[in-house]
């Protein structure tokens, strides 16, 4: 029972980044229509945001301490962070705590970054057919990919959780078993509960604001809301920048779990968009169930015991295929998906 637990952790911690990307990648197709391929380089551009504001909080002054010397015998150069020296204590915690505080950072450069792609690029392919829009967002995937590894490097780039966060939780034992038997990474909970709320803050305002009840019946009927005199265009630009901020944050988080690269986003685009088809296009509550479905679909089939019986009867490693296994199962018996609606992408 206790590897069951933990197989289903694991899938809710997979689980999550993938609803995350596919809720973005469903609310752009939702409300504009467009398939957008390069979603996922909006997850690796908020993961970068993470790694940049690291980065300028360790910008340090050097000192020479007399006292101390190196392996050389040299006087010891001394690194202070500029923050340290100027904030103290507050400076101390900045440094630790960068990537969480990078959330709040991350929030309006993404919302910024996700209007100026659809005002300058995506806007002028609304009408166009969805191959056209596949091409032209996988070639600004590319670019932004590649614009990342110019400047980051090509080497993943660690990140640290802050130190309160770090180290694991015997999770067994806030369930009721033994102690010791399911100890789980403390970060990849908070991920979970960081996915969770932010899943629910945007149901939320789809659903209990007024700008988000438009957006829901624009969604629905573009034509008759444009009639009633509102701009549902200026709405659904807004809601791009929205989609790009969920997708930010989410690789903010991550950056602890998997240390950034600039092919991280295309890592996750693939599997995205076959969670976003298992669930059905255009469908959020379909988004965020294949998202976990498939999460833990995956984690139980990386269980040795899964992996050694298929390995016996000569089929390749299941835990690498089984998403793809299970999508075409799905779309088999429901090809709208779980929760697809009639007349999408059907055209």
């Amino acid at each position: 029972m206790d590897a069951i637990l933990l197989q289903l952790l694991n899938g809710l911690d997979k689980g999550s980044a993938y609803a995350l990307i596919a809720l973005g990648l469903t609310l752009i197709f939702g409300t504009l229509g467009v398939v957008n391929f390069a979603h996922g380089a909006l997850f690796m551009i908020g993961a970068f945001i993470a790694v940049s504001f690291s980065k300028l909080m360790e910008i340090s002054k050097i000192t020479i301490d007399p006292d101390k010397v190196d392996f050389l015998g040299n006087p010891a150069k001394i690194k202070t962070p500029y923050v340290i020296e100027w904030f103290g204590n507050f400076g101390h915690w900045l440094v630790e705590w960068s990537v969480p505080v990078s959330v709040l950072l991350a929030i309006p450069i993404m919302i910024l970054i996700g209007i100026i792609m659809e005002r300058g690029l995506i806007k002028h392919f609304y009408n166009r057919p969805h191959a056209d829009q596949i091409l032209v967002t996988f070639g600004l995937a590319i670019v932004l990919q590649e614009t990342i590894k110019l400047f980051f490097g090509a080497n993943p780039i660690p990140q640290s959780s802050p130190d309160l966060l770090k180290g694991s939780v015997d999770f067994g034992v806030l369930v009721g078993f033994a102690e010791n038997t399911i100890i789980y990474p403390l970060w990849r909970l908070v991920y979970f509960c960081f996915s969770a709320v932010l899943i629910a803050s945007v149901f939320a305002f789809l659903r209990f604001t007024t700008f988000g009840m438009v957006v829901r019946a624009g969604m629905e009927d573009r034509e008759t809301v444009g009639l009633l005199g509102i701009n549902i265009d200026r709405r659904f630009t807004i809601m791009f920048g929205v989609a790009a901020a969920v997708a930010g944050t989410a690789g903010v988080m991550y950056t602890p779990i998997n240390p950034p690269n600039y092919h991280m986003g295309m890592d996750f685009l693939v599997l995205s968009f076959v969670v976003v088809v298992v669930g059905g296009m255009g469908s959020l509550r379909g988004a965020i169930a294949a998202g976990f479905l498939l999460g833990i679909m995956e984690s139980f089939a990386s269980m040795p015991l899964i992996k050694d019986a298929i390995a016996a009867i000569g089929l390749p490693s299941i835990d690498q295929i089984i998403i793809y296994l299970v999508a075409v199962v799905v779309l088999l018996v429901r090809p709208r998906g779980l929760m697809g609606k009639a007349g999408v992408m059907e055209e």
